[in-house]
């Protein structure tokens, strides 16, 4: 599969299948497959299909040949085949219900390259990607939802190389035509009503109106010139978790672009975790209701909190909302992350000629409470961050649960605004019920979540270091330090530019001025997406001692998945099986 390809020998759909197998790095010489957790077998795909599948598969029983339903993602539901010796090669080459023969898994495939050519795909024999597919043919059609037009799953017919011919894709075809029609049918009633409702409600105010459901997404012009794409994602997603409720709910929604959002959802339909709805917003900046983007841009910057990722700017804003309601707050992030940082710069940007006063705890005696307490009797407002709780011990807890009790459901205009500061996984149950006192708790992102945040902080952190010296950060460089992991954070960049500062205080940082620290990068910079799931695949397998099939178990993925996602990620960890 190395070897270059004659112009012509090959037709072009499967070459170009070639070439993302090859760029999936799928083994030519063995299958590596596991069984997928996360699959339904009661979707609307399933219930439109399985009275059909069952009634074509008893036509072509005496048949050799496999009948075989999958769903986007390529992972098999249903198998039907009246072959003894055709349905043992299928088993072992793990062609059944619960495995994927997406192409990154298996390479070229009837069902693989069909997702992939989001079309009817043939492969015949030696066309398959994988040595041990050679001796079949497959024929794969999507099946396509008829109101919105996404693939839901594929029809595959697969059978021996010497019994195919050309039939096969035709019958794939009718079957998959016969399922869609079903859909339509099902679907027909709840679209018509979900449509009714948005219609209504469009014509009822003049605010952004969406209605969503499983397979389909309208919008009116007013949604779309009031909300960003980028915040348009994360407020679908939770209006859909509250439609699928089957209940009338509000919701304020915290959007990455530094917005609050007012959402009012009214379920059209529900069906146990699905449903679809008509969602009503409308924009809140500072406690107002916007009705034009134009209005605010963003929440007001922060002067010591730098960075403008989606996910730091949604923290700031959410910090931001909770101060300008006055209410107490946990912040709860990895050390180095910046809590104490965002918690000084809400107060600075919205009250900076008010008191504000860190106390840390580990500072903690008794004049250490004794001056919180006098802080929430003097009544003239301000700010306390109360820093690092989970080193306290158990009395401490209790001392400083004590001081906060007479304060904590007054509703004084000029209490203070407390923010504690905790790292995850620390302190026992006596400070777990100390913290369940605070409202709210905001989760700090770890630097490697918004890593695209880097560009911004190193000439920061860089003009902090040498009081406004000319030194700037080469291109090369920065992709050195985009690229690290970050174990300590925004903390750990900070020191790693302390050392260079301390050996150039002018001209340029190139990477060879960076210290040896900055070398364990990974090989690309990660989306914040894939730097979570990175992070749960290395906590998975430092809890299983690094046993990868273990790991795989726990994180309810294939074996095959979680070798590719270590290979991808980089992932070096001492110990690996």
């Amino acid at each position: 599969m190395d070897e270059p390809v004659e112009p012509g020998v090959v037709r072009e759909p499967i070459l170009a299948s070639w070439t993302r197998s090859r760029h999936y790095d799928v083994a030519a010489d063995r299958l590596e497959l596991g069984l997928e957790s996360e699959f339904s077998l009661d979707s609307l795909l399933t219930r439109a299909a399985g009275p059909i599948i069952r009634e074509v598969a008893d036509q072509l029983t005496s048949e050799p040949v496999s009948l075989i339903l999958t769903d986007a993602d390529a992972v098999v539901l249903d198998r039907r085949s009246g072959d003894g010796s055709l349905t043992r090669q299928l088993d072992r080459i793990a062609l059944a219900p619960g495995f994927s023969y997406a192409e990154r898994h298996v390479g070229t495939n009837g069902i693989g390259t069909a997702l992939e050519g989001r079309g009817p795909a043939q492969v015949f024999g030696h066309e398959h990607y994988a040595e041990h597919l050679e001796d079949l043919a497959c024929a794969g059609v999507p099946v396509r939802h008829p109101v919105s037009s996404k693939v839901l799953g594929v029809v595959d017919l697969t059978c021996w190389r010497r019994d195919a011919n050309m039939m096969m894709v035709a019958i794939a075809s009718s079957v998959a035509k016969r399922i869609e029609e079903v859909l339509l049918e099902q679907s027909g009633r709840r679209e018509l009503t979900l449509l009714h409702d948005y219609l209504t409600a469009c014509q009822r105010g003049r605010g952004a109106v969406f209605a969503m459901s499983d397979d389909l997404l309208m919008m009116n012009d007013r949604a779309r010139e009031l909300l960003d794409p980028a915040d348009q994602g994360p407020l679908l997603a939770e209006a859909g978790e509250a439609l699928a409720a089957g209940r009338r709910h509000q919701l304020m929604i915290d959007l990455p672009s530094g917005h609050t959002a007012r959402v009012q959802c009214r379920p059209s339909w529900s069906d146990g975790d699905r449903g679809g709805g008509v969602v009503q917003v409308q924009i809140i900046a500072n406690g107002t209701t916007q009705t034009s983007r134009s209005v605010a841009a963003a929440a007001p910057s922060l002067p010591a909190a730098v960075g403008s990722g989606p996910l730091w700017a949604k923290c700031c804003q959410a910090v931001d909302r909770h101060f300008r309601a006055r209410e107490w707050l946990v912040l709860e992030g990895e050390a180095g992350t910046g809590k104490t940082t965002i918690a000084r710069a809400t107060h600075q940007g919205r009250t900076p000629a008010a008191h504000l006063r860190v106390f840390d705890a580990d500072q903690y005696g008794p004049r250490w409470v004794a001056e919180i307490a006098e802080e929430l009797e003097s009544g003239d407002g301000g700010t306390l961050v109360l820093t690092h709780l989970e080193r306290l011990d158990a009395a401490a807890v209790q001392a400083l649960a004590d001081a906060l009790e007479p304060h904590r459901e007054s509703t004084d205009p000029e209490r203070p605004w407390i923010v504690a500061t905790v790292t995850p996984g620390r302190g026992g149950a006596d400070l777990r019920e100390l913290l369940a006192h605070f409202p709210s708790t905001v989760e700090v992102p770890p630097l490697r979540h918004h890593v695209e945040d880097v560009t911004e902080l190193v000439p920061y952190l860089i003009a902090r270091l040498t009081r406004g010296a000319d030194l700037s950060c080469s291109a090369e460089a920065m992709r050195v330090l985009m690229r690290n992991r970050w174990p300590g954070n925004v903390e750990q960049l900070y020191q790693v530019l302390r050392k260079v500062v301390a050996r150039r205080r002018t001209g340029v940082v190139a990477s060879a001025d960076l210290p040896p620290e900055c070398r364990a990068t990974t090989r690309r910079v990660l989306t914040p997406l894939e730097a979570i799931e990175c992070d749960a695949i290395v906590d998975a397998l430092i809890d299983t001692d690094g046993n990868k099939a273990e790991a795989a178990r726990h994180l309810g993925m294939s074996r095959a998945t979680i070798y590719r996602k270590i290979r991808g990620y980089g992932i070096s960890m001492p110990s690996l099986t």
